[in-house]
């Protein structure tokens, strides 16, 4: 009976360990503080050195937590990923990814064998636990600060900090099987890692278009879609390692994969991932803080704030403008994306690797990271939303979007049905307009459900709810937001060449002779945009109006205000690419072959 009375007892301060970090959650995002500084606190207060008074130090268990909760956080990661929006930056992203780490590594041993009495090897591996960005901490803070980041800034550190963690774990475990055999070559690394990195990107392609596959063709009970999905996942993450190859790389593809082609049940599967890693992160977090002995780390505090300087101040910002100088970033993005390099979660595991193996020094390896992540979370972190306005890389904030809510229909994969509440300022209610590819279907009003003729004409306050195909329906947002106020041009512009978005396709139709349906006459060129596009739109965006294109030349308040017309008889000037530009628009052609997006 005592065993059994122990069992419930761990049970139950491992569910009050994790239900107190859920509810200190809430009390980070309020106040902006870093997670990750919360959960460790936890386990740092509930460990032997603190009032809690638990004795743990079992670095199997962590690790094997610590790997599944990475897994599972990289997973989710590259689901979320839009391929579309990263592909211009894949070049620049993969480069930090890999020589951005390796760069990060060797410039912070220097200073980690300088101040830790440490050999060559030693010091690497120092710099390789350290080296690869956080990006659950990156976004995590992005969101809870209200930033909203330059497209290309924000796409390339969503790509590196995605991708830059599997070359960081290679790196650690080539460092730590270095130190413990005592021998390897220069041939056997670039050996095992182009093994890891091509078996990695394999398993995962494969298994990302597996598990694409057996959720369109299984009829799976609902609900079941996103275990299945997930415990997926964790397969992929097995079979690579079993391989020798990157489970991490393999897993995040896949994710990438699947995130990026029409499947079932898609919106269950992203919430219940959401809800699967917070817990995961929750749970490695604790366990890590746990881990730690305060006594400990009161010997190596002092080296490792040095180490953490050298690593934010000197190693991490040459990285990225070495890394960067070839791609056209300018100085203000090239500062910002270098001090957004968070250390998190990855920095804590990759550090309780030595610990696992036995080696010599394990715990100051450990101790190192832990204070490494607690300055950088408290310096860096805290700092994100100051340095990026300062640098001017921060959009200005817009309101708060619709209220969405997504629901999949049981058997249907081309059509999802999103409700919307209708805002008095919004482009629906004011303009009545609606791309072609949706449908309105029912709507609610005072708790009452009618047909889209009934409720005829829809009134503010009313709840529309419209098919969509699933991956277009969150383009329907802008539809459903305040408008903002227009910066229209001089409305008598109508020349040749230049139309004010406020002009319509029957004024357009009478002076350059387009046929236009009668149905549409009507509308603004402003609102032929929004009705066509399947995103808000841009400047650069096209379409055709035969017999000529219309190109978005001006954007104001969200909506085209300035409209180029490209005339049948202009011959269009090709620009020549660069080596460096064909070789980009090369990579990102070959990802989506594969990836099949």
């Amino acid at each position: 009976m005592a065993s059994l009375d122990s069992v419930s007892i761990a049970i139950f301060l491992g569910a009050v360990l994790v239900m107190a970090g859920i509810l200190s959650s809430l009390l980070a995002l309020r106040f902006g503080a870093p997670l990750l500084l919360v959960f460790l606190a936890i386990g740092m207060l509930a460990g032997d050195a603190g009032p809690g008074r638990l004795s743990f130090d079992d670095v199997r268990t962590t690790y094997l937590v610590g790997s599944v909760a990475l897994a599972l956080i990289l997973f989710d990661g590259g689901l979320r990923t839009k391929f579309q929006s990263i592909r211009t930056v894949l070049a620049p992203s993969m480069v930090l990814a890999t020589i951005g780490v390796l760069l990060t590594a060797v410039v912070t041993a220097p200073a980690a064998r300088y101040v830790l009495d440490l050999n060559w090897t030693e010091s690497l591996l120092v710099g390789a636990v350290v080296a690869s960005t956080d990006a659950a901490a990156v976004f995590l803070l992005v969101h809870t600060q209200g930033l909203r980041l330059r497209p290309r800034v924000g796409a390339t550190l969503e790509a590196e900090s995605g991708t830059n963690d599997p070359f960081a774990i290679f790196l650690t475990l080539m460092l730590v099987e270095f130190i413990s055999i005592g021998e390897s070559s220069a041939g056997h690394v670039l050996l095992e890692l182009a093994r890891e990195g091509v078996l990695g990107a394999f398993v995962g392609v494969v298994g990302g278009r597996l598990v694409v596959l057996a959720l369109n063709r299984m009829a799976l009970p609902q609900g079941l879609h996103a275990p299945f999905v997930t415990t997926a996942a964790l397969v992929i993450f097995g079979v690579a390692q079993i391989a020798h190859a990157s489970g991490f790389l393999a897993v995040y593809l896949a994710g990438i994969i699947i995130g990026n082609r029409p499947t079932r049940a898609h919106n269950s599967v992203v919430t219940f991932l959401d809800a699967a890693t917070w817990l995961a992160q929750i749970v490695m977090f604790v366990l890590l803080g746990l881990l730690v002995s305060p006594q400990r780390l009161l010997g190596s505090v002092g080296p490792a704030v040095i180490v953490a300087l050298v690593l934010m101040l000197a190693a991490r910002p040459l990285a990225v403008i070495l890394c960067l100088m070839p791609f056209r970033f300018n100085w203000r993005e090239k500062i910002f994306i270098a001090w957004t390099g968070l250390r998190g979660a990855v920095a804590i595991f990759l550090a309780s690797i030595p610990m696992l193996i036995g080696l010599p020094k394990a715990y100051l390896y450990f101790d190192v990271a832990f204070v490494v992540v607690i300055i950088s979370l408290l310096l860096q972190g805290w700092t994100l939303a100051p340095a990026a306005r300062w640098l001017h890389v921060a959009l200005p904030r817009v309101d708060r979007g619709p209220r969405r809510v997504e629901l999949d229909l049981p058997g249907q994969l081309e059509q999802q049905l999103v409700g919307y509440p209708v805002r008095p300022k919004s482009l629906f209610f004011r303009r009545g307009l609606l791309p072609s590819w949706s449908k309105p279907t029912l709507v609610i009003r005072d708790e009452r459900i009618l047909t889209p003729t009934e409720a005829d004409p829809v009134a503010a306050g009313d709840y529309l709810y419209l098919l969509a195909p699933p991956e277009k329906a969150e383009s329907l947002d802008r539809f459903f937001v305040d408008m903002a106020p227009s910066s229209a041009p001089d409305p008598h512009l109508l020349g040749d060449f230049m139309v004010s978005g406020e002009h319509t396709l029957g004024e357009l139709a009478e002076i350059y002779g387009v046929s236009v349906a009668e149905e549409q006459a009507k509308l603004t060129l402003a609102d032929y945009f929004d009705i066509h596009l399947d995103h808000a739109p841009k400047e650069g965006a096209e379409l055709v109006l035969d017999p000529i294109v219309l190109v978005a030349r001006s954007i104001g308040g969200g909506r085209v205000n300035v409209v180029g017309l490209r005339l049948p008889e202009e011959e269009d000037v090709v620009v020549p690419l660069t080596r460096m530009q064909r070789a980009r628009r090369k990579l990102a052609d070959v990802w989506a072959s594969v990836a099949g997006v």
